[in-house]
């Protein structure tokens, strides 16, 4: 099995990358790979809402100068997927949002690649703004019928400068414990593949409040 973790941070190895790293430790201590990605340092444009990866149905996004189709398949590919974001004005990175937009939608109309994945979302900072951030991440999450993992607390760790989010006690658990459940919680999905029948997908209903 693989977890991707996307590393939202333009610091490649800032506290993101250290959250990340509290939580990877406990999946690959159940023989999990994982891989961090970061894509907070790149640059991402925004989605263009033309629709294209939907007509195409060939699973890519036709914006040009960057990896994220190559992000996309690494995400497919996977059992489980984590977000990470340091806190921007209460909300997440400008590149996650932009990153976030673009594989989630070539992701839903291209057969709903990230459904029934694995998958969870934490935030990095200094003081306040964790729990907006985490939301706007799983909203991704919960939209893509995606099964999330939980810890003891909400996934949030405080720091300042690089490595500093180590110090925190109470976040540096509540990484540990996630890590641990959603282990037990991709180990669960594997041994039951073949035990318990998955539901079908249903195609989505769209509806227009405007009449």
């Amino acid at each position: 099995m693989k977890v991707v973790a996307i590393n939202g941070s333009p610091k490649k190895e800032g506290n993101t990358y250290h959250a990340l790293r509290l939580v990877c430790q406990e999946l690959e201590k159940q023989s999990i790979e994982t891989e961090i990605i970061c894509i907070g340092n790149k640059t991402l444009r925004g989605c263009l809402a033309c629709g294209k990866c939907a007509e195409n149905k060939d699973e890519k996004c036709i914006i040009k100068g960057d990896d994220l189709n190559v992000w996309v398949q690494k995400m497919k590919e996977a059992d489980g997927i984590i977000l990470a974001s340091p806190v921007y004005y209460a909300s997440i990175s400008g590149s996650m949002k932009s990153f976030l937009d673009r594989a989630f939608y070539v992701a839903g109309s291209n057969g709903s690649l990230f459904r029934h994945k694995v998958g969870t979302s934490i935030a990095a900072v200094r003081r306040s703004g964790g729990l907006p951030a985490i939301h706007d991440m799983n909203n991704y999450i919960t939209y893509s019928e995606m099964m999330m993992p939980t810890s003891n607390y909400w996934n949030v760790i405080h720091g300042l400068s690089p490595g500093e989010v180590k110090f925190d006690k109470e976040g540096v658990q509540i990484m540990r414990i996630l890590g641990k459940n959603m282990a037990y919680l991709l180990r669960l999905i594997e041994n039951g593949k073949n035990m318990v029948e998955a539901p079908e997908m249903e195609e989505k209903e769209f509806m227009h409040f405007v009449r």
